[in-house]
């Protein structure tokens, strides 16, 4: 089920081990407010930030590669976990490591719930956060499973966004402050960060952002969501095509559409998913609304999501359509369509996995194990 969380102002929420316990955060307007404004003062200074990335490290690649060979097993024969490891590694700039894992879950409001396009009503957000602070969310499992960190920051919840078929979700300080504050939660030593969210009404937000970016109406893009009936999905998908009417001289400017179709989460994941690149730590995306969060970062720049994969495909069926038009094939396949972080935090004991056995394994000289002809 999608919701988001907590009440008024934000408080963030930090799990190294069960249960969660509360810290301060992000939201609304609080004394930190005038601090995130200058993070990204404008939207030309974000395009900016996003148009300047790091590369992979190569040479950290390599060594992988070449430890790889050694290994004792058929070249190859690991795939995708061979992949992992090399895409770990040419990130983080060293011998991989997962010693950090961090997931991070943003929640926020929507003023198109207004319309009817969630089977739930937005009080579930506050709700949701007060589970996971009890640690009774799925999130609160699988983090807890992966060994990873979880923290969830609401934002501003007692401001939810506009109603994107009357005027933009979020007007450019709003949009700004929420990219900052998905920013500023990337901490600088994780060595790997999941990102999810908690939104009621974020997949009719989803599916407009992602056919403006890449064509298409509420019919391409608009799915079930939550599990609203009939009805309330040709609903949902005339919502998405009045918003694309509406925003139409938007279109061809990412960022623009990201504040004018989106919401105060989406627009805090686009923000962690840049900081990540920037200080080159690889990320796991979870489902369609975190996909989408971090598509315009692709529409800027065609390699800007290189530090990122998908977790998983999500059920929601424009997910798979989503990944197919940014290039990602998803880690996993399970049918879900929870949000909050769920798919990625269920593909880290995958990655580690994949570390394991790079680490762990003999080589051929190692183990006396005679390797293939040359």
């Amino acid at each position: 089920m999608r919701g988001e969380g907590g009440e008024g102002e934000a408080a963030g929420t930090e799990q190294a081990a069960p249960p969660l316990c509360l810290s301060p955060a992000s939201g609304g307007e609080d004394a930190g407010a005038e601090a995130f404004s200058m993070v990204f003062p404008s939207l030309s200074a974000l395009r900016a930030a996003c148009l300047d990335l790091p590369t992979p490290d190569a040479a950290a690649a390599a060594l992988v590669a070449a430890r790889q060979g050694q290994l004792t097993k058929p070249p190859g024969s690991l795939g995708r976990l061979e992949e992992l490891v090399a895409w770990l590694a040419c990130w983080q700039g060293h011998a991989p490591r997962l010693d950090r894992v961090d997931v991070l879950v943003f929640a926020g409001n929507h003023g198109v719930t207004a319309q009817g396009v969630s089977a739930y009503p937005a009080a579930v957000t506050a709700q949701m956060v007060a589970n996971f602070s009890a640690g009774g969310a799925a999130i609160n499992q699988l983090s807890r499973v992966a060994g990873a960190r979880l923290r969830v920051i609401p934002l501003a919840l007692d401001q939810p966004t506009q109603d994107f078929t009357r005027a933009p979700a979020l007007d450019e300080s709003a949009f700004l402050d929420a990219v900052a504050r998905g920013y500023a939660a990337v901490a600088s030593d994780a060595d790997l960060v999941c990102l999810g969210e908690m939104g009621i009404g974020n997949t009719t937000a989803a599916a407009a952002l992602a056919a403006a970016l890449f064509g298409g109406g509420g019919g391409r893009w608009a799915g079930r969501g939550t599990g609203v009936d009939d009805a309330g999905l040709a609903r949902k998908r005339a919502v998405v095509d009045a918003a694309l009417a509406r925003h139409a001289s938007l279109v061809g400017d990412p960022l623009a559409l990201a504040a004018a179709l989106g919401g105060r989460e989406l627009a805090a994941i686009l923000g962690a998913t840049l900081a990540a690149r920037r200080q080159r730590i690889p990320v796991l995306l979870d489902g369609y609304v975190s996909t989408a969060a971090a598509a315009p970062l692709a529409r800027l720049r065609s390699d800007a999501l290189d530090h990122a994969l998908a977790a998983h495909v999500s059920a929601e069926a424009a997910h798979r359509t989503l990944l197919d038009e940014l290039h990602l094939a998803p880690l996993l396949d399970f049918a879900m369509r929870l949000g909050e972080a769920s798919g990625a935090a269920l593909a880290v004991p995958l990655l580690r996995a994949a570390l394991a056995c790079h680490t762990g394994m003999a080589t051929f000289a190692e183990a006396g194990v005679a390797n293939q002809e040359e």
